[in-house]
């Protein structure tokens, strides 16, 4: 803007003399409203800029050809390729881009023609299907391709002119949300500890510090700290994941799920044999993995029953979508239900405390077996499964998570 203003005071025309053609719409030509011209037209070329940045960038990265330059060493690489690299990496700019630096830029995910999805389809069937089944594939894609498949991919071409991806939002709301199938073994994933390594046995300590580092993993997405993934160190991928690892979780429903994300969250829900715990992990910062630990060791040392249904409440999460929706409806709409499942699906996420080992013997495989079975279900009521994640600490200190696979 100054440059702007220095330009149209000093007398000469700011480019197209936009300033002088924006006076008279203004109420007077004073100086006051004289700065007033210059900021909005200073705003115009700004985003004129900005934008023609973000689609010239967008127009490079549908550019493919990098994929199949040869990478071994003494290579040479095609001079479309290199000066399509350098343009990329001049209107990238070359500061530390941020997590969402180029969402804007991402080009569109590229339509299919029909018949290559469908002669793609085919080949992928070829080597299931005998020659008879073959055969009669063959005529339905055939009949599909000719008469309904065209009105459909009609549908995907309209999409994919206003939408940045045609398929993911579907596949989202089709292939997981509307999924009624329990979540438990048939959708969430498990994973596990580096077997070869043992940092500490103490279950509080190591609880506590993979909690700490997963606020501070939190803290790097919300300030977006974390620099996209760039492959080649150059085409830039998708980062809208990452808004949904923390502080998400899926909400079931009679027909369909949701899946909700809250934009904070102070605490933590942390579960050790039967009960349920709130655990304040951010006062005015984030608390230091010792003062989690202290935290973590009193739910250790308390000797408290659970209250009546505690216990195996998150069996629930283990159902099938429609019932368990339906009875979320009907007995957590209120009251201490509501106030305590609120709680647990508002919560960063899920801590469960486990009182037995995760083992790793090279002379018995099984044991490995047993490890990733109690983390993918455990006993099928201690793991909460429609969080975004699931931290699974044993008492020897080996760590574990369940996540939910939707997001």
């Amino acid at each position: 803007m100054s440059i702007v203003v220095g330009i149209h005071f000093s007398g000469y025309k700011v480019p197209y003399d936009l300033v002088t053609k924006i006076m008279p719409l203004l109420p007077d030509c004073s100086t006051k409203w004289q700065l007033f011209g210059s900021a909005i037209v200073a705003s115009i070329m700004w985003l004129t800029v900005i934008y023609t940045i973000r689609y010239t960038l967008k127009l490079l990265l549908m550019y493919k050809g990098w994929m199949y330059e040869a990478r071994a060493k003494g290579a040479r690489i095609s001079v479309q390729t290199r000066v399509w690299l350098l343009l990329v990496r001049i209107l990238s700019g070359w500061n530390k881009p941020k997590l969402y630096s180029f969402q804007g830029s991402l080009p569109k995910l590229p339509l299919p023609s029909l018949h290559d999805t469908l002669t793609r389809y085919m080949r992928s069937v070829r080597p299931l299907l005998d020659d008879d089944n073959y055969e009669k594939m063959q005529k339905l894609a055939e009949d599909f391709e000719k008469g309904i498949g065209v009105k459909l991919q009609r549908y995907l071409l309209l999409k994919s002119w206003w939408s940045s991806n045609y398929v993911s939002d579907w596949w989202e709301e089709y292939v997981y949300l509307r999924g009624r199938s329990p979540l438990m073994i048939n959708s969430n994933f498990y994973g596990i500890d580096a077997i070869l390594m043992n940092p500490t046995g103490k279950q509080a300590a190591r609880a506590a510090a993979v909690i700490h580092s997963c606020l501070l993993y939190r803290r790097l997405v919300e300030r977006q700290e974390l620099e996209p993934i760039l492959v080649q160190n150059c085409v830039p991928l998708c980062s809208w994941q990452y808004e949904r690892i923390f502080n998400t979780s899926r909400i079931p429903g009679v027909e369909t799920d949701r899946i909700v994300h809250w934009s904070d969250s102070n605490h933590i829900v942390v579960y050790h044999k039967g009960r349920y715990f709130k655990v304040i992990i951010y006062r005015g910062r984030i608390l230091k993995a010792r003062e989690i630990q202290i935290q973590i060791q009193q739910v250790l040392d308390d000797k408290s029953d659970p209250l009546p249904g505690e216990e195996k409440v998150a069996a629930l999460t283990a159902c099938d979508r429609t019932h368990w929706g339906q009875v979320r409806r009907n007995l957590f709409n209120k009251g201490p239900n509501k106030t305590s499942l609120d709680t647990i699906e508002k919560a960063a996420f899920v801590v469960v405390l486990d009182d037995y080992p995760y083992i790793y013997d090279p002379k018995d495989p099984n044991q490995l077996d047993k490890c990733g079975k109690d983390l993918l279900h455990g006993k099928g009521y201690d793991r909460w499964f429609d969080k975004s994640f699931t931290l699974c600490i044993a008492n020897n200190g080996k760590v574990g998570f369940n996540a939910e696979h939707s997001w």
